[in-house]
C-alpha cells in the first residue's frame, strides 16, 4: 500500500512539473510575441518588422512643459503629465530620410521627444493619438507618452515605421 502511495504521489509530482514547465515555455512564447513594455529599441534605416511596436503606460505627475522646456515646438504643444524618466530610448544607428512614431491609445495622449537637434512635442497628431513624423538624425532620443490628467496612466502602443 505505500508503495501505491508514493508512485500516486510521485505521478502527481511529475504532472505538477510538467504543466509548470509547459505554463513556462508558453508564457516565454507570448511574451516574444508580444510587444515590449516600457522597451528601448535600437533600428536603422530599413528595419525589420516594420512598423515596429512598443508598449507603456502613459501619464505621470510632471508637466509636458517642464519636461520639454516649453510650452509649444514647431510639431505642437508640449501639454499633458509624464514621468521623470523617459517611457522609451530610441537608437538611431544611422540617418532617416523620413520616421513615424505614433501613439495608439483608447483615451487622448501626448508625446515629448527629445534628442540630436532638439526637442519635438505633439497632441492629436492622428485624432487624439499623438506622433512626430519627419526626418531624423542619427542619435539616442528620449521619448515620454503623457496623459492630459496628473496622475492619470493610460495603456498604449508606440508604432515606428518608415512607411509613409
Amino acid at each position: 500500500m505505500p508503495t501505491k502511495a508514493l508512485n500516486r504521489g510521485m505521478r502527481l509530482s511529475l504532472m505538477i512539473v510538467t504543466l509548470f514547465i509547459t505554463s513556462t515555455v508558453n508564457a516565454v512564447t507570448d511574451a516574444q510575441e508580444a510587444p515590449t513594455i516600457f522597451g528601448d529599441v535600437t533600428i536603422s534605416p530599413q528595419f525589420s518588422p516594420d512598423p515596429l511596436t512598443v508598449r507603456g503606460m502613459s501619464g505621470g505627475s510632471i508637466s509636458g512643459s517642464k519636461v520639454g522646456g516649453r510650452t509649444e515646438t514647431a510639431t505642437g504643444p508640449c501639454t499633458g503629465f509624464v514621468d521623470e524618466t523617459p517611457d522609451h530610448t530610441l537608437a538611431l544607428t544611422g540617418k532617416f530620410d523620413y520616421l513615424k512614431l505614433q501613439v495608439q491609445s483608447p483615451e487622448d495622449t501626448t508625446i515629448i521627444i527629445k534628442g540630436p537637434g532638439g526637442t519635438w512635442c505633439n497632441d492629436d497628431f492622428d485624432g487624439k493619438n499623438a506622433g512626430i513624423v519627419g526626418e531624423w538624425l542619427a542619435g539616442s532620443y528620449q521619448v515620454w507618452v503623457g496623459s492630459y490628467k496628473q496622475g492619470k496612466y493610460l495603456p498604449y502602443t508606440l508604432k515606428i515605421t518608415e512607411v509613409k
